[in-house]
Formats: C-alpha cells, sequence, structure tokens
C-alpha cells in the first residue's frame, strides 16, 4: 500500500497536519491536545483500515485478472456492495469473460487447424501414392498399351489433386472473407447449364440420364459463377451415387418468397447418421467404396450458406439422395 506515491504523500500531510493540530491544542489547553490525538489516531487507524481492504480487493481483482491471462481454469469475483470499487469490479469481470472466451475460440481454432491440416495431408497422400506406383510401373517397362493406360490413370491423379488444391484454395478464400460476391439477377436454367457443362462427358460415358423441370423465369439473386460451382459439385456427388446407367432428376420451385433448387438421384441414399455429417470437411461417408474427398459439399454449402441461402440433404422417398438448396427473396 505504501508503495504507491499519493498514499505517501497523503500519509506524509496526515501526520504533519496531525502534528500541528496536537501541538496546538495542547498549547491552548491539554485536554484538548489529547483530544486532537485520540481523533487523529482514530481517524488515522480507520483511513489506514479501510484502505488497506480496498487494496486487498484490488488485488484480488488483479489476481483473477492474472489468472485469466494465464488460461487459469477459476474466476472467483465476489460482487461488491454498490460504489466505485463494485462498478470497476463489474467492468473487470466482463473483461475478463470476455477474455476467457477468446481464448476458448482461440483454441479450439488452433484445434480445428491441426485437424484440417492433418486431414489434407491424408487426402493428398492417397493419389500421390497411387502417382509413385504408376511411375514405378512406368520405369519398369511396360508394353505399349499398358504404358497409355498407366499415363492415363497418371493424368486423372493429377487431374485429382489439382481439384483438390483448387476446392481447398476456395475454402480458404471463404473461410478468411476475402471474396467478394456479386449480386446480380442470374436465371436458374443458365445456371444450372453451366453447372452440368463440365460433366456432360462424363455423364454421357457412364450412361447418366438428366431429368430437368426449371420454370423459364425462375431468378437467384448472387453471383452466378459461384452458385454454379456449388451446383456442380452437389452433381458430381450425385453421380457418383447413381452409377452407371443412373438417373439425376433437377427441379425447381420458384414462389413468392423463395427460389428452390433440388436436385435428386436414384443411388443408394445416405445412412441416418451420414445424414449429420454429410456438409462436414472432409467427411467421406460410411462405405468402403466411398470415392471423393469430402471437399465439394463443403464447399457448396460453404458458398450457398454466404449468399444467403440454404441447403439440406435427405433421403427421397422414392429413394436416392435429395438435395434441397432454398434462396429467399427480398
Amino acid at each position: 500500500m505504501l508503495r504507491n506515491r499519493e498514499i505517501r504523500i497523503l500519509a506524509c500531510s496526515f501526520c504533519i497536519i496531525t502534528f500541528l493540530g496536537v501541538v496546538t491544542g495542547f498549547l491552548i489547553d491539554p485536554a484538548a491536545g489529547s483530544l486532537v490525538l485520540a481523533l487523529s489516531a482514530a481517524f488515522g487507524v480507520l483511513f489506514l483500515g479501510f484502505t488497506e481492504s480496498r487494496y486487498r480487493k484490488i488485488a484480488e481483482l488483479a489476481e483473477q485478472i492474472d489468472l485469466v491471462l494465464h488460461y487459469g481454469e477459476r474466476m472467483d469475483i465476489s460482487q461488491e456492495e454498490e460504489g466505485e470499487l463494485s462498478v470497476l469490479q463489474s467492468e473487470i469481470t466482463k473483461m475478463t469473460l470476455r477474455i476467457r472466451e477468446q481464448n476458448d475460440a482461440l483454441r479450439r481454432e488452433k484445434n480445428y487447424l491441426s485437424d484440417s491440416l492433418a486431414d489434407i495431408a491424408h487426402q493428398l497422400r492417397t493419389p500421390l501414392t497411387s502417382l509413385n506406383l504408376v511411375w514405378s510401373l512406368l520405369e519398369n517397362g511396360s508394353e505399349q498399351q499398358e504404358r497409355r493406360q498407366l499415363l492415363r490413370e497418371g493424368e486423372e491423379l493429377f487431374s485429382q489433386v489439382d481439384w483438390l488444391l483448387t476446392s481447398l484454395l476456395k475454402l480458404s478464400r471463404l473461410d478468411a472473407d476475402i471474396v467478394d460476391f456479386k449480386t446480380e439477377a442470374a436465371q436458374v436454367r443458365k445456371l444450372v447449364d453451366a453447372a452440368l457443362h463440365p460433366l456432360l462427358i462424363p455423364m454421357e460415358l457412364h450412361d447418366i440420364t438428366i431429368d430437368k423441370s426449371l420454370p423459364e423465369d425462375a431468378q437467384i439473386e448472387g453471383d452466378a459463377g459461384w452458385l454454379a460451382e456449388a451446383i456442380r459439385n452437389i452433381l458430381k456427388n450425385c453421380m457418383e451415387s447413381a452409377g452407371d446407367g443412373g438417373r439425376i432428376e433437377i427441379c425447381c420451385k420458384d414462389t413468392l418468397l423463395y427460389t428452390e433448387i433440388s436436385i435428386h438421384d436414384d443411388g443408394a441414399g445416405f445412412e441416418a447418421e451420414e445424414l449429420y455429417h454429410i456438409f462436414d470437411r472432409f467427411y467421406r461417408g460410411k462405405k468402403e467404396n466411398a470415392s471423393g474427398y469430402g471437399i465439394g459439399l463443403a464447399l457448396s454449402k460453404t458458398i450457398i450458406v454466404r449468399q444467403g441461402g440454404t441447403i439440406t440433404a435427405k433421403n427421397h422417398p422414392e429413394g436416392g439422395a435429395l438435395f434441397t438448396m432454398r434462396f429467399p427473396k427480398e
């Protein structure tokens, strides 16, 4: 307490005033001097006790703040009576709670980053291992036809790695909030056609049928390029689910409140436990033959939600998976 310069000055001033008062009192009358001395002593004791109590409470507050700043698990600040110290304590309590929340958020982000890096490394390792095997077979010498087949497989693996890295880059840009979405009227038909265009040849090779039921005047307010990307990733998932000779149905419902796009395939659908994780990053489902990297659907959801829409996935009553995207109207 006496380390405080203001307290030392106040104590010295009090002692000087008390000394002068006592001397003056004794000069006037010994009883007056004794009374001044007693009153000064009583006032000094009360002042010291009160100041020491407040300093003790301030020290407790400082200790609690130090615990929070050093990731302590305990924060026990008792409530004071009305007064300036109570106001200070209330504000400090708010501050410590906010710091605790931020520390917890940083811990979660750190763990999430660590898990994400591990998942990314795992996802990249699979195609790179396959590429290494392809190059080994090519180096050991093969027949011309087998070499061509290996080169095609290598080219496909390179495409998978390129798609994975591109999708991860898009996700990181969206997470960093550095993507400026355009707000424009986009026709649903044009969006679906743009999403389908890169997939037409693979669909033809796998004999997948596309049925479209899209109103000519249906529109969505948003960024056409990113929305087409989101729809394309959903269509890719439906292609993998439908398989050879499968069928995909794309419908649109345009109401006064929202525009809804639904995509239905005739594949096996989802297991009950998969529905809770279908849009999680790097989630590939429980099926042993599951393909993909668990990126596309997560990217689609991020794009749609960032533009004010919603997306759900469930099993269709007639079988297969059903994805529903809904965009509210202003």
